[in-house]
């Protein structure tokens, strides 16, 4: 095999990073500054000063000012520029972009189906009728355009196969919370683990918001305690100096999904690390080494109320640490839910696979 090689143009890169490539490069940098724009300005800039990202014609300034026209970004009092409410909405349809594309080039097949069921949730396409379609979702005026391609004058000729129907999606509401890991192990070890976290957060809010709006999404974050945040928070999480709080980050997840009336409620909780504090009698109880008995029974206990409460757990491990393994094997055997070791390049893949079988079937 030969190959021919030519000379090196440089313009030629320069040409291919357009406004909209630079701005998902943009986005990605904000997700590991957890949402600084200024941070992620000047990340910009050294790679820009490595590998050229701007042009002559579309510089640093170029870029800054568009990002304010386009409504994408503001100042604040002083000069200091922050995500808008569009800012942030482009970092979760970019992050929901990626995953699906990654989806579809997925070599085990797990992508969405291109077929869809019969059921109350109408779309806006339309297919050819068949036996067994319901009289309701009949397009009246695609069967009767599609009658007078064959009609003659002015009497109409429909035929069975002039008839179109509205395709359906057959669906059942479904209640998520995303319970995500903030200890102090999701950025050891020179491994960053939260970035991919937060950019699944992301991807499934713009996910539900868009094509599920019956559906419901809460998120919620767990280190020594759990908090519940909103979802327009998502980019500004930050990692803390905390130990792993897992059966706080349950007991508020089931304390969210109680309030829903959903038919279908589930957990995602994405962390990397064994249960290794609780609360007990307003103390907060730690052993960061090692399985301890009584970290683990308090949490297995809350585990067994999540099912009690139709609640599944889908838990997704992010190292192969061995304490980790053995407590998840324990906790979905007692909540009869879901483990996945997944990596940190296949996490999204994971999730959005998880919730989108989950969404079209009762749970219980």
């Amino acid at each position: 095999m030969h190959f021919q090689y030519g000379q090196w143009r440089d313009n030629l890169i320069k040409q291919n990073m357009k406004f909209e490539d630079i701005l998902k490069l943009f986005n990605q940098l904000l997700l590991f500054t957890n949402g600084d724009v200024n941070e992620a300005l000047h990340w910009l800039t050294e790679l820009d000063k490595q590998y050229k990202i701007f042009s002559d014609e579309f510089g640093f300034d170029d870029f800054l000012q568009k990002l304010k026209d386009e409504g994408y970004v503001e100042e604040q009092q002083g000069g200091i520029p922050v995500l808008t409410p569009k800012g942030e909405k482009k970092i979760r349809q970019d992050s929901l972009d990626e995953i699906f594309s990654s989806l579809k080039k997925s070599p085990s097949g797990l992508h969405e189906t291109d077929h869809t069921g019969k059921g109350v949730e109408r779309l806006s396409e339309t297919k050819p009728y068949q036996f067994g379609d319901p009289p309701s979702n009949i397009d009246f005026m695609t069967t009767i355009s599609n009658a007078m391609k064959h009609s003659k004058d002015d009497d109409i000729d429909l035929r069975e196969d002039d008839f179109e129907v509205y395709e359906a999606e057959h669906l059942t509401s479904c209640a998520t919370v995303l319970a995500i890991d903030i200890s102090h192990s999701m950025i050891l070890y020179g491994e960053d683990r939260i970035t991919p976290a937060k950019k699944v957060a992301l991807a499934l809010t713009e996910l539900i918001l868009t094509r599920y709006p019956k559906d419901s999404l809460d998120v919620i974050t767990f280190g020594d305690d759990a908090k519940q945040i909103d979802l327009e928070d998502i980019p500004y999480i930050q990692v803390g100096p905390y130990h792993t709080n897992t059966k706080e980050g349950l007991r508020l997840s089931r304390q969210i999904l109680r309030k829903r009336r959903n038919q279908n409620k589930q957990i995602f909780m994405i962390t990397d690390g064994k249960p290794s504090c609780i609360w007990e009698e307003g103390q907060l109880y730690k052993n960061p080494y090692g399985l301890d008995r009584k970290i683990v029974n308090q949490t297995l206990n809350e585990a067994a109320q999540c099912k009690k409460d139709g609640v599944l757990i889908s838990t997704f491990m992010i190292t192969d640490d061995p304490y980790l393994t053995r407590f998840v094997e324990t906790l979905t055997q007692t909540n009869k839910g879901r483990a996945f070791y997944a990596s940190l390049n296949d996490l999204g893949q994971y999730i959005f696979v998880d919730y989108i079988r989950n969404r079209r079937k009762n749970l219980r």
